[in-house]
């Protein structure tokens, strides 16, 4: 559910959340399915009692929800817009590199793939 919030707050919330490697790991991980403590605990080689507390921090900044299920609790991104952001934001920061070429063919971004005019000082 999408709710209005302060831009600040949003960006101190997605700063927090994702500033702990292992958080990082854990949202990495939840973007592709819902997650259980435990499992998390296994696939990422860390004590079930680390991952529950990095949960919680997620769920206090109001990346992920938690959903019990019987004996055990299902942790998911909170809302699907922000899966597709942070999605994003891992697609786009992972090949930032200001001498490389854009690799997007369709890419739309004003002066990311305009050749650059040379200066007078590079011209001899």
């Amino acid at each position: 559910m999408l709710t209005i919030a302060s831009r600040v707050d949003v960006m101190n919330r997605l700063g927090r959340a994702m500033a702990d490697p292992t958080r990082s790991r854990i949202l990495l991980s939840l973007l592709g399915s819902p997650g259980y403590p435990a499992k998390l605990a296994r696939e990422l080689e860390l004590t079930r009692t680390n991952v529950s507390n990095h949960l919680t921090c997620l769920r206090g900044c109001g990346i992920v929800v938690s959903e019990p299920e019987g004996r055990q609790t299902r942790y998911e991104i909170a809302d699907p817009h922000l899966s597709a952001a942070l999605t994003a934001l891992v697609d786009v920061t992972l090949a930032v590199d200001e001498n490389v070429p854009c690799m997007d063919p369709g890419c739309t971004v004003l002066g990311c793939c305009e050749a650059e005019v040379p200066s007078s000082e590079d011209v001899s």
